[in-house]
């Protein structure tokens, strides 16, 4: 028997309408690559009666005691955008995606979340934030997770995408464990499902797909080809190649610089984080 079936299924929690089942990768959806395009400026100027970006830096830097993090950041994503952001270890892709989230103070410069300053309440209620090392209340179960985020969020019927979620990611019948008791993999599949079960417009991810299983991987490719189908702008930080080919655009970062800004068609990702 496997790990994510250890426990019992809980008979009071809605059935998931879709288990997961996929041996293979979904299909690459259509995307627009138009947005894909290299800059040619850093911060092209946006036009008076143009929306925000989804996500907009100015200038934004991080340093420790004067030892730099990540340099000073200009970067616009679109909204519905999907972005691969690769790096190796150390390379700052963290310190940004932590900064985005509004839960590290720049050192410089400021970003914003649709037009809100990260932080802020209208920018926290935008974003979801998935990070690579989750954290969780030692006394709550994972359902009980789902249904706090859900409440806070003001959602009611949150239940059954609950189900679905851990029905996809095969943690259904785990769903009243205590996720502070799993796995790394388990732990990863439960963030993911508490992440993706609130209502956002941008998604920050860092390296999800850690840890995670053949079978958690490919249920985690469907889940952020439906977000993304749904309009939500994605940052992930990741080298899964399955990923970083069908997203539209890749950013490298290196030592905290921008290296490498465009096309993700025909990247070799590992030249990159070298």
């Amino acid at each position: 028997m496997s790990e994510a079936k250890a426990g019992s299924r809980p008979s009071r929690h809605p059935r998931p309408k879709k288990d997961q089942a996929r041996t293979e990768a979904p299909a690459k959806g259509k995307v627009d690559k138009s947005t894909a395009k290299a800059k040619e400026a850093k911060h092209p100027q946006r036009d008076a009666d143009q929306p925000p970006a989804a996500v907009e830096a100015f200038g934004l830097a991080k340093d420790y005691g004067g030892v730099p993090a990540l340099a000073p950041l200009d970067i616009a994503v679109e909204p519905g955008e999907s972005i691969a952001l690769i790096g190796h270890n150390g390379s700052g892709k963290t310190t940004m995606l932590r900064m985005l989230a509004g839960l590290l103070d720049a050192s410089d410069g400021h970003a914003l979340i649709h037009g809100h300053e990260t932080g802020s309440l209208a920018a926290r209620a935008a974003v979801s934030y998935l990070p690579d090392n989750p954290t969780f209340y030692d006394d709550l179960s994972v359902w009980e997770h789902l249904e706090y985020v859900a409440r806070m969020h003001g959602l009611v019927e949150w239940d059954q995408q609950a189900a679905d979620l851990l029905g996809m990611l095969g943690l259904y019948d785990r769903a009243d464990d205590l996720p502070v008791q799993f796995s790394r993999g388990l732990r990863q599949k439960a963030s993911l499902a508490i992440g993706l079960v609130r209502p956002f417009a941008v998604l920050l991810v860092d390296e999800p797909f850690v840890g995670l299983d053949a079978a958690g991987k490919l249920a985690l490719l469907e889940l952020l080809d439906e977000a993304h189908a749904e309009g939500a702008t994605l940052l992930v930080a990741t080298h899964e190649l399955d990923f970083v080919g069908r997203v539209q655009r890749c950013v490298a970062l290196r030592d905290g610089e921008v290296v490498y800004d465009g096309t993700a068609e025909g990247v070799d990702v590992l030249s990159l984080v070298s």
